[in-house]
């Protein structure tokens, strides 16, 4: 029987991991390549023979979505298959419709196809779209664990920015180990918090062997999800963040909607600053979508680090990359804090450069806060020449780690956190003290990725 040839479609995380565990092991498909989109300095590389195994000695070609044309028109591609997050149920279909008019047959893996079976019980903590409050609710849930005697390890959603080989398998503890590797600010973000707080944090590219090392110091696995992507490992406790800011998102986002039924328990985040006909529309539709789920209300309440030095004053604001592009939010807790404290946030699109210029073109909904990019040191330059360009008196950052360490600012800085805190009960102190006297294993198991 001749080999199915497949191109996975992609950005640097779920299409990785479907061909490890589902395509690598199976000679009856030969991946032809990846494409790849949303994350700048993905494409134009090769996924490493180290990582591919033996059937791909040259390694498998990672090329830009634009290409997915010419490939199609080769007539050598008989399977798509779509493997990233974060996208419309549109976006989706007008990739299967341009698969499916060349001939060529359009698929996507569900989770009990790609879902690893860990050896202890795993929180998972997921979103119907990126910038929902993932992360704290997962700083949250860490926390809540450790209270209970859990030793906890945070396994990361990949963050696939460098040598792909050399990230195969990694495992963060200190902030040295950040150092060390010379990590990019998107990595420092998701990877600091947990840190800065004693959680090991395990990430990479091949997720079996990662498992396999993390869960041997583990007595709770928190997979801390990426986009709005449904888990890698299977779990036992499923957590869906909810954003009242984007009513309707819910419904209409790619995986977001899956996670969402999925769901045990829904985080509806952002209740103190969110539009009571937002919070209603959620609420209905989570209702309808997973009705059987323990639904918790909650507040992210901001921090300002020194309120006085931004009152009243000019500042530019500087808020995390991720949220405010592809997740389409106009601004965040830095914009939120900054206008609470009777400031004039400057518009920085006149003042930008190189990449920063090009997200202000791709996102037009941008027009007052500063998306984040740092996807690698020319970025983080370029992001410092943008804060320095603007005329303002301050800066207030709005990401999850703290700029102040890693750029150069030549005005005074003040940062912008925020934790969750939930409004109603149950709360998820509640939810995990029952999972945990449940045994932590409440859901039926499913068939591990590849059995």
């Amino acid at each position: 029987m001749d080999e199915i040839r497949v191109v996975i479609l992609g950005a640097g995380g779920r299409d990785f991991h479907n061909f490890n565990v589902y395509f690598r092991p199976r000679p009856t498909y030969r991946v032809v390549a990846f494409t790849a989109t949303q994350i700048p300095e993905i494409a134009d590389r090769v996924y490493p023979p180290a990582l591919a195994g033996p059937r791909y000695p040259d390694g498998i070609p990672i090329v830009p979505e634009e290409r997915l044309a010419a490939l199609l028109r080769d007539g050598a591609v008989d399977q798509v298959v779509f493997a990233y997050s974060d996208v419309t149920h549109e976006h989706v279909m007008h990739l299967g419709s341009q698969a499916l008019a060349a001939g060529a047959g359009y698929r996507l893996l569900g989770p009990r196809e790609t879902m690893l079976e860990a050896a202890v019980p795993v929180v998972s903590v997921g979103a119907v779209r990126t910038g929902s409050g993932k992360s704290q609710t997962a700083r949250r849930l860490a926390a809540i664990l450790r209270e209970a005697g859990r030793r906890v390890v945070v396994i990361r959603h990949p963050m696939a920015y460098r040598d792909l080989a050399r990230q195969a398998v990694q495992r963060f503890a200190t902030a040295e180990d950040l150092d060390r590797e010379g990590l990019t600010l998107e990595e420092r973000e998701e990877f600091e918090p947990h840190i800065s707080r004693g959680t090991v944090v395990y990430a990479g590219v091949d997720y079996e062997p990662l498992l396999r090392q993390a869960e041997r110091e583990a007595d709770v696995i928190l997979w801390d999800g990426g986009n709005n992507d449904f888990p890698f490992i299977r779990p036992d406790l499923h957590v869906v963040v909810v954003d009242p800011h984007r009513p309707g998102h819910e419904l209409r986002y790619h995986p977001g909607e899956a996670n969402l039924r999925m769901a045990d328990v829904v985080v509806i985040n952002k209740v103190d600053t969110a539009p009571p006909e937002g919070l209603e529309t959620v609420r209905r539709n989570v209702a309808q979508l997973a009705p059987g789920a323990t639904v918790v209300e909650a507040a992210s309440p901001i921090t300002v680090s020194d309120p006085e030095a931004i009152r009243g004053r000019r500042v530019v604001v500087v808020e995390d990359g991720p949220t405010v592009t592809h997740g389409e939010m106009p601004y965040g807790a830095g914009y939120l804090a900054a206008r609470s404290l009777g400031a004039e946030v400057v518009d920085p699109r006149p003042h930008a450069v190189g990449a920063i210029r090009e997200a202000f073109a791709r996102y037009p909904h941008l027009e007052r806060v500063v998306p984040a990019m740092g996807y690698g040191e020319e970025q983080v330059r370029e992001l410092e020449e943008t804060i320095r360009r603007t005329p303002a008196e301050a800066v207030v950052i709005g990401t999850p780690v703290d700029l102040r360490r890693l750029l150069r600012l030549d005005r005074p800085a003040v940062r912008v956190t925020y934790e969750l805190e939930e409004r109603t009960r149950p709360g998820l102190r509640e939810v995990v003290g029952d999972w945990l006297a449940r045994g932590g294993r409440a859901r039926a198991a499913s068939a591990p990725a590849g059995s």
